[in-house]
């Protein structure tokens, strides 16, 4: 009788750094960025990693994109005065996506998102725009399946 058991589906698909920063040639990377796990500074543009999440509608749970969102410098030092602290009642910033997600057509890097601060042990989340009619969107607001799951890990590489 063959195994029916599957691995279990990774829950999140992360980048590095925003893909401009990324794109560049070491040296200039070394010269131009100031960066860590979670900040990210380029000449006069600010980054910070975020989780985008995704509901999966068969689990109490989510996919969540670990993708960098270019924010303005007075909503960046706001986050660095929060760092420590619980910043889930400060409003939601604007932001844009610094990331292409490939399971998505045309280009998601840009895309107009709000983040909202969390606690000092969670990464801050990204919602996209109400008016935002992109399917990255839609499967924000309304879920994927095990299909759907499964696509964007294979599609994304994973």
């Amino acid at each position: 009788m063959a195994d029916e058991t599957q691995e279990p589906l990774s829950l999140d698909w992360g980048f590095a750094l925003p893909d401009e920063v990324f794109a560049l040639p070491d040296a200039d990377q070394d010269e131009q960025v100031r960066y860590n796990d979670d900040l990210c500074q380029w000449g006069d543009r600010f980054f910070i990693r975020c989780i985008l999440p995704v509901p999966l509608k068969d689990q109490d749970d989510y996919f969540g994109w670990g993708v960098w969102a270019e924010v303005e410098a007075e909503v960046f030092e706001r986050y660095l005065e929060l760092y420590e602290e619980d910043g889930r009642e400060e409003p939601p910033h604007p932001a844009k996506l610094a990331n292409r997600l490939a399971p998505y057509p045309g280009t998601t890097q840009g895309t107009r998102v709000l983040v909202q601060f969390q606690t000092p042990d969670e990464r801050p989340t990204l919602t996209l725009l109400e008016t935002d009619k992109s399917r990255l969107a839609q499967e924000q607001r309304d879920g994927i399946d095990a299909a759907r799951h499964r696509e964007v890990l294979e599609v994304s590489g994973g």
